[in-house]
C-alpha cells in the first residue's frame, strides 16, 4: 500500500475506536463525529490504493459511500431505519456488482447460495416474527428484501474466493443481524459495541479484498 493508504487506515482505525468508545460511554457527541469519520477515512484507503481491478474499486467506492449516508441516516435522533435500510441496499448492490466483474462458476455460486441460506435463515425468521409480534408488520416487506440482497451479497463475496471478502461478508450480515435483534427481537445491553466492531470490520474486509 502507498504511504498515503497507510496514513489514511491509522485514521480509519482510529475514528473506528473512537465510535466503539462513544457506545460503551453513551457520548452522542463523539459518535456523530467518529462514525462517519470512519467510513471517509476508509473510503481514502480504497482511493489510495493499488487494487487488483480497478473497475472493481469503482463499484467499491460507490458501496462504500452508500454505507456512509446509511452511517448517518441511522444514527440521526429522528428515526430513519428504512432510508438507511434503503443506503445499505444500495450498497450491497453496488457491492454485488464490483464482485461480478470476476464471475464465480455456476457450481461456486451454488455452494456458496446454499451455505449462506442455511446461516440465515433461522436468525432471519425469528427476527421477521419479531417483526410481526412486535407491531412492526409494515416492515417485513422492506428488511426481508433487505435479507435477501445482503444474503447475496455474502454469497457474492464467498464466490470471490478471496478469504478477506467472505469474511467481511459474514460479518456485515452478524452486524445487520444484530441490529434488527436488538431492535425487534430482544435489546441486548452489549448490542451497540458489538454491531458496529463488526460493521468496521465488515466494510475493511470488503475494501482490503479489492488488494487480491
Amino acid at each position: 500500500m502507498t504511504t498515503g493508504a497507510w496514513i489514511a487506515l491509522a485514521a480509519a482505525a482510529v475514528f473506528a475506536i473512537c465510535d466503539w468508545h462513544s457506545r460503551l460511554r453513551h457520548n452522542r457527541s463523539l459518535q456523530y463525529f467518529a462514525k462517519p469519520a470512519a467510513l471517509v477515512a476508509l473510503i481514502c484507503v480504497v482511493l489510495l490504493v493499488d487494487p487488483a481491478d480497478a473497475t472493481r474499486r469503482a463499484w467499491f467506492v460507490a458501496a462504500l459511500a452508500c454505507g456512509l449516508a446509511g452511517d448517518v441516516l441511522l444514527m440521526l435522533p429522528s428515526d430513519r431505519f428504512v432510508a438507511g435500510l434503503a443506503a445499505f441496499l444500495v450498497g450491497h448492490v453496488l457491492y454485488i456488482a464490483g464482485f461480478m466483474t470476476d464471475p464465480p462458476s455456476s457450481t461456486a455460486v451454488l455452494v456458496c447460495v446454499a451455505a449462506v441460506v442455511a446461516a440465515m435463515v433461522p436468525v432471519s425468521v425469528r427476527i421477521l416474527a419479531g417483526l410481526r409480534s412486535g407491531g412492526h408488520g409494515a416492515l417485513v416487506g422492506p428488511v426481508a428484501a433487505y435479507m435477501v440482497v445482503i444474503g447475496a451479497m455474502w454469497a457474492s463475496a464467498l464466490g470471490s474466493g478471496i478469504w478477506i471478502a467472505g469474511a467481511g461478508g459474514g460479518l456485515f450480515v452478524a452486524s445487520d443481524s444484530l441490529i434488527a435483534w436488538d431492535r425487534f427481537v430482544r435489546p441486548m445491553r452489549w448490542a451497540g459495541v458489538a454491531i458496529m466492531v463488526t460493521y468496521h470490520l465488515a466494510q475493511a474486509g470488503l475494501a482490503f479484498s479489492l488488494l487480491h
